[in-house]
């Protein structure tokens, strides 16, 4: 297919697209990143709106996109300063519920195509589940195109009347960090060591501190394996509401458990880990997941959501909620070297067949196309 608007033949002028980022959660930030890379690179002229926080953390700029600083509050100032620089946009594409409903609503009475990534689905019960099934029909009936990151993700959008919904595919980009000047062997001792973990097998999870993930979950099945000697330690890296709650626990219950905060080396601690844990009640494309495959650390997690789909055989799944299972799924890893050198070898091999971040941007790109350019379908 030829992207007939990014190369500007003929003088036309190259397509402008405008990358809409709300709260932005690591995952959608670094896919808009490495989106915009991707499209700079091929001749897009790349405007990315988010706020101030979010354009220092991934240097948007960096790639050759503008930045335009919105916040993420939807008040009439925030909408106001989204509208203005939409004003010549091609093509909108927001990422995450609410950068999707701010887009919609600033793109009231113009004919801007509007392209919504769903990276997650927002977590509410009682009132406020009604309030965001509202918004999520809002904005799958606004949209152009809904491009979901997990096959739930699409029959959701669907559901809530979706006129076009599709599998996206988001790669993992790779970490942009300095490349360690020490050999990996010192840094390995290093992370266990300040973590408490030297002479005993080290249990990582990942993740903000919210109620859906399941840690409170994770810290029961830790009572199962009190017993075991050397006494394994997990550790989570990750910061939120629940976090006094889970330390209480941890202190109370006297759980063989460390609460690290938010940590800007996950991938050392993961390196350092033998194994991952992931328990949360729903994921889509898990960057743990991702992450601990690409690591060769074996994963185990629960079989929601997008899980199943990312990992393949490649991870212990186990139910949602089951502190048992998880359990027995842990100590029964930590006691079969055998299986764990299967699972980093299989964990390889399906993270080998995930798109690329090239593969991400080709599907984007042509996307934009049939949106952009009717004629050429005609």
């Amino acid at each position: 297919m030829s992207h007939v608007s990014s190369h500007s033949p003929h003088g036309q002028t190259p397509l402008h697209t405008v990358q809409v980022l709300g709260g932005g959660s690591a995952g959608s930030s670094a896919h808009v990143r490495s989106l915009a890379a991707g499209l700079a690179a091929r001749g897009v002229r790349v405007t990315v709106c988010a706020p101030d926080e979010a354009a220092r953390a991934y240097d948007f700029t960096g790639t050759g996109a503008r930045h335009v600083p919105v916040p993420r509050s939807g008040d009439p100032a925030s909408v106001a300063a989204l509208r203005a620089a939409c004003a010549d946009a091609d093509l909108v594409h927001a990422h995450g519920l609410h950068a999707a409903l701010r887009a919609s609503v600033a793109l009231t009475g113009r004919r801007t195509p509007l392209v919504v990534t769903w990276h997650t689905r927002a977590h509410a019960e009682g009132a406020r589940a009604r309030v965001l099934h509202l918004l999520e029909r809002r904005v799958a009936k606004a949209a152009a195109v809904v491009l979901g990151t997990s096959s739930d993700l699409v029959d959701r959008a669907r559901s809530r009347g979706a006129r076009d919904a599709r599998l996206a595919a988001v790669a993992l980009p790779a970490p942009r960090r300095q490349e360690a000047i020490e050999e990996p062997d010192r840094l390995l001792h290093k992370a266990r060591a300040e973590l408490g973990a030297v002479d005993r097998p080290l249990i990582l999870a990942v993740g903000a501190l919210e109620r859906h993930r399941g840690y409170d979950v994770l810290l029961d099945a830790t009572r199962a394996w009190r017993h075991l000697d050397p006494l394994p330690l997990l550790v989570v890296a990750g910061e939120g509401p629940e976090r006094a709650a889970l330390q209480r626990r941890i202190e109370d219950e006297q759980l063989p458990a460390r609460l690290v905060g938010r940590r800007d080396d996950v991938p050392e601690l993961l390196a350092a880990a033998d194994l991952a844990v992931l328990p949360s009640s729903w994921e889509s494309r898990s960057v743990l997941a991702q992450e601990a495959l690409h690591a060769r650390v074996p994963l185990v997690a629960t079989a929601v959501g997008g899980v199943p789909e990312l990992v393949g055989d490649a991870a212990e799944l186990v139910p949602y909620g089951d502190a048992h299972a998880l359990a027995i799924a842990v100590v029964r890893l930590l006691a079969d070297p055998v299986r764990r050198a299967q699972l980093k070898d299989q964990g390889q091999l399906q993270a080998a067949t995930w798109p690329t971040e090239d593969e991400t941007v080709t599907q984007v790109l042509s996307v934009y196309d049939e949106l952009t350019q009717p004629q050429a379908y005609s």
